[in-house]
């Protein structure tokens, strides 16, 4: 279990300390949780204070009952949380297998990296011997590191706006991926997204906004609020369009 304890978090800026988070509790257990909520509202910091790349202000994180508030990216990697960036890092110089086998933590064959190729739904002769590089797309590249993710088989496996960037028929197969991760990886998936696709087939969706929780609950109780508000948004803004036409 990942358990967040009173987490604040507060970054300097051309008008002095900003609080991005504000004294968040929270416990999440496994199975498939969506952070969603509005752009600026704190959701990659938090998955950024989950991985280890930013340290709380104030607060503590437990795994397992374990504090691991003050250990590095790398410790908590060893600890079992796998994190996926945004923007996936490329590497010049290294091959697809070899980034599948250094993920795994040990020297896997060629048919186990392309069997974790396939699970993503590429074509593994395509890719297992390509550099990850400029010559990829994000599409590909996203693909391949969720691949890693699944070769490391992670405690929590984190992912921050995995459709960010990505082409229509690489989103329709992201969500097949992820289908398919929830019934077979186990442990916590924890995806930021604001994506309705995503959003559907979660277990549990919490909401942050304001650096703060707004809601959280499952994905019966929760979708059909956010649906309804942004309908509610969308009205709005057609009737301000309509108004301004007069």
């Amino acid at each position: 279990m990942l358990e967040l304890v009173n987490i604040s978090f507060s970054a300097g800026g051309e008008n002095g300390e900003k609080e991005i988070i504000k004294d968040i509790s929270l416990s999440i257990d496994d199975g498939f949780t969506v952070i969603t909520g509005p752009n600026g509202g704190g959701k990659s910091t938090l998955a950024k204070i989950i991985s280890g790349i930013n340290r709380p202000t104030a607060g503590k994180i437990l795994l397992d009952g374990e504090d691991i508030t003050n250990l590095s990216v790398t410790d908590r990697a060893k600890k079992g949380i796998s994190f996926a960036f945004q923007q996936p890092v490329r590497f010049k110089g290294i091959t697809v297998h070899d980034l599948i086998s250094l993920a795994s933590g040990k020297e896997i064959s060629i048919n186990e990296a392309c069997d974790y190729l396939s699970q993503v739904g590429l074509c593994a002769r395509d890719y297992i011997n390509r550099e990850v590089n400029a010559s990829l797309s994000g599409g590909e590249l996203k693909r391949i590191e969720i691949a890693t993710v699944l070769a490391r088989g992670t405690k929590v496996s984190l992912f921050d706006e995995p459709e960010a960037g990505i082409d229509l028929w690489s989103f329709n197969n992201l969500i097949n991926v992820f289908e398919k991760m929830r019934s077979s990886l186990g442990g916590s998936i924890i995806i930021i997204s604001h994506q309705e696709r995503i959003l559907n087939i979660a277990d549990r969706i919490i909401v942050v906004s304001d650096g703060k929780i707004k809601d959280d609950g499952t994905r019966d109780k929760i979708l059909p609020e956010l649906l309804d508000t942004a309908a509610s948004a969308c009205r709005v803004l057609t009737d301000s369009i309509k108004e301004a036409k007069k």
